[in-house]
């Protein structure tokens, strides 16, 4: 499965992609919209991630398509600009 679900702290769905450039998971919520497609899952819109604790402050752009992950050309880690298929998460 290429996302987890869990629930949040007042019990509403949240889904986990694992990042594969940032080697750590990213969270949706209702912010995003969701194709509800666990295998190949789409959410719109973009996410960003700033992160401040990392010596070097990576950012993270990137779309979820069709279970594909495209990270745009701001993002600072090796994957940028590239379009790649998402991980499962049951395997990482």
């Amino acid at each position: 499965m290429a996302i987890a679900v869990e629930s949040s702290n007042n019990g509403e769905k949240v889904y986990l992609i694992f990042c594969p450039g940032c080697k750590c998971g990213h969270m949706f919520d209702k912010r995003w919209s969701f194709n509800g497609d666990l295998e190949n899952p789409t959410f719109r819109a973009s996410m960003l991630v700033k992160h401040h604790r990392r010596s070097l402050g990576i950012i993270c752009h990137s779309f979820v398509t069709d279970g594909k992950i495209q990270f745009l050309n701001d993002s600072t880690h090796e994957l940028s600009g590239q379009t790649i298929d998402l991980p499962d998460f049951d395997k990482i």
